[in-house]
């Protein structure tokens, strides 16, 4: 007798969907770029800031351009 093996169903996939930041985190993030950018003095560690810091940055615009507009209540 052969075995019949169960489908399964493919899960759906949900649509992406910015999430809202505050401005404090922009705010953050362009404070640490320039703070990693002239005041770090190890290359590695300031590449690795400016990194992070940038993804931040990139982060927020993306949020503001994107994102839903949520009501004040």
């Amino acid at each position: 007798m052969k075995k019949v093996m169960p489908v399964r169903s493919k899960p759906k996939i949900q649509e992406w969907k910015a999430v809202p930041l505050k401005g404090s985190f922009m705010v953050l993030a362009l404070l640490g770029f320039f703070i990693s950018a002239f005041l770090i003095t190890d290359s590695a560690w300031r590449l690795a800031f400016l990194l992070v810091f940038t993804a931040m940055f990139v982060a927020s615009i993306i949020s503001m351009t994107k994102a839903d507009i949520i009501p004040d209540r």
